[in-house]
C-alpha cells in the first residue's frame, strides 16, 4: 500500500503521538509499503516521501504548545494535495487544522482515509490547570467530534479511551489496538552509573506537566522510611520541571531530570530497580509498557481515565490515584520482598509480548485494507 500519515509534529520527538507516528512508518515501511509524511517539519524520511506542512505560531497557543513538546501544523492545501496524491489510504493521527483539512482534500479525491484518537482532552486542560471542569473536558470531547464523526474507521490505542468516546456519542468503528512497543526495548545485564551503584532506582518517563503526577512519587518518597536510599529519574521534558525541582530540594539523592534517546533510554529503564507510572490521564502509555517489556516491575496510578492501569497484574502493581501515601505503601512493599520483585519482572516479560509492535501495525494495516475495501466498494 501506499499509505500517507497526516500529522502535526513528527521531528520533535518529545510527545507520544509523534513517538508512535515515527515507529508506525519504520515498521509500515518494514512490511514493504511505501509511507509518506505529512507534517509541520520532517526528518529522517526519503525527500520523496517528506512532504512539510510548515509551522504555525499562532501566538500564545504556538508558545503553550511548543512547551508542552508540540507544534502545530499549518493548513497548508498545496503541500497536502501533493502528500495524498497516489495514496491507497491516509491515516490522521491528530483531529487539528491540518487533518480537517486533509480530510476534505480526500473525500473530494475519492481518497480512503482512517483516523486515530491520541490526544485526550485532560491533557489540554490539565496544561491549563482546568482539568477538573469535566464541562470543558465534554466541551473538547463534542469539538473532536465532528472531526471523528467523518470517518467509518478510528483506531484507538485501549479500551479505555474507545468507551470514552463511545459515551460522548462517537459514532465510527472504534478498533481498539495497541501503539505497541518497539523490538529495541528488551531486558539487558546494565551496571548501575558509579554514583547511583548503592542507590535504589525509582524510574517515571513522561511529560513534565500537572496530569502527569510526577509530584506523587516525591511526596511518596519524602515519606518513605527508605527515602535516604531512594533515587529519583524522571526522564522526560515539560513546563513542570522548576515546579518539580522545588518539590525535590528535601530529597537526600537530588533528583536526576533527563531527556534520553531510545538507547540511552534502554539503560536507565535496565539499570533502574522499579518503574512508577503516576498519570491521572493517559490513552494507553508506551514508557509504561516500555518498562515493563524490559522486566522493570510497574506501580500505576488506578485513575479511571488512565489507561495504563490495564497493565497492572496484582493489587500490587496498583495505587489508589493522587494518594502518595498509598504510592509509597507499593514502592515500600517491593523494596521489601525482592524475591517477589524478580518473579514478577519474569511475569511481566512474558505478558509483554502480546504488545510487540509488528502484532500491533498488522492489525492496523487490516483497518487500512478494510477502508480501502469499503471505499471501492462504494465507488463502483
Amino acid at each position: 500500500m501506499v499509505i500517507t500519515l497526516i500529522v502535526d509534529s513528527y521531528a520533535q520527538a518529545s510527545n507520544g503521538t509523534t513517538m508512535t507516528t515515527r515507529r508506525f512508518a519504520e515498521v509500515l515501511a518494514q512490511h514493504g509499503h511505501t509511507v509518506k509524511i505529512a507534517a509541520s517539519t520532517v526528518d529522517n524520511v526519503e525527500p520523496d516521501h517528506a512532504f512539510e506542512l510548515g509551522i504555525s505560531k499562532i501566538p500564545v497557543l504556538y508558545q503553550v504548545s511548543k512547551s508542552q513538546g508540540f507544534i502545530f501544523a499549518k493548513k497548508n492545501k498545496k503541500v497536502i494535495k501533493k502528500a495524498i496524491e497516489g495514496s491507497d489510504i491516509v491515516h490522521f493521527l491528530l483531529p487539528f487544522g491540518c487533518q480537517r483539512l486533509g480530510k476534505k482534500l480526500c473525500d473530494k479525491a475519492g481518497i480512503p482515509s482512517t483516523a486515530a484518537f491520541h490526544l485526550q482532552p485532560e491533557n489540554i486542560t490539565s496544561t491549563l490547570h482546568m482539568n477538573k471542569l469535566q464541562s470543558v473536558n465534554n466541551m473538547i470531547y463534542r469539538k473532536f467530534k465532528k472531526f471523528y464523526n467523518k470517518f467509518d474507521h478510528v483506531h484507538c490505542p485501549s479500551k479505555m479511551i474507545a468507551n470514552q468516546l463511545i459515551e460522548h456519542g462517537y459514532k465510527a468503528n472504534l478498533h481498539v489496538i495497541s501503539n505497541g512497543v518497539s523490538h529495541a526495548f528488551k531486558k539487558k545485564e546494565v551496571a548501575k552509573p558509579e554514583a547511583l551503584q548503592d542507590k535504589y532506582i525509582i524510574l517515571m518517563v513522561g511529560r513534565y506537566s500537572v496530569e502527569k503526577r510526577q509530584d506523587l512519587i516525591i511526596q511518596a518518597v519524602l515519606e518513605s522510611k527508605y527515602e535516604s536510599k531512594i533515587q529519583i529519574i524522571l526522564a522526560g521534558k515539560g513546563p513542570w520541571e522548576s515546579h518539580l525541582k522545588s518539590l525535590g530540594e528535601k530529597l537526600t539523592n537530588p533528583l536526576i531530570f533527563g531527556f534520553y534517546d531510545e538507547k540511552e533510554l534502554l539503560d536507565v529503564i535496565n539499570y533502574s530497580d522499579l518503574y512508577v507510572h503516576s498519570s491521572d490521564a493517559e490513552i494507553e502509555a508506551i514508557s509504561c509498557m516500555e518498562a515493563f517489556t524490559c522486566g522493570l516491575v510497574p506501580i500505576i496510578s488506578d485513575s479511571k481515565i488512565s489507561a495504563t492501569n490495564q497493565f497492572a497484574l496484582d493489587e500490587h502493581n496498583l495505587f489508589e490515584h493522587g494518594n502518595y501515601h498509598s504510592l509509597k505503601e507499593k514502592i515500600e512493599y517491593y523494596i521489601e520482598h525482592p524475591e517477589e520483585k524478580e518473579k514478577r519482572s519474569l511475569e511481566y516479560i512474558e505478558y509483554a509480548k502480546q504488545y510487540s509492535i509488528d502484532n500491533c501495525v498488522k492489525q492496523l494495516e487490516d483497518v487500512f485494507e478494510l477502508a480501502i475495501k469499503e471505499n471501492k466498494e462504494k465507488k463502483s
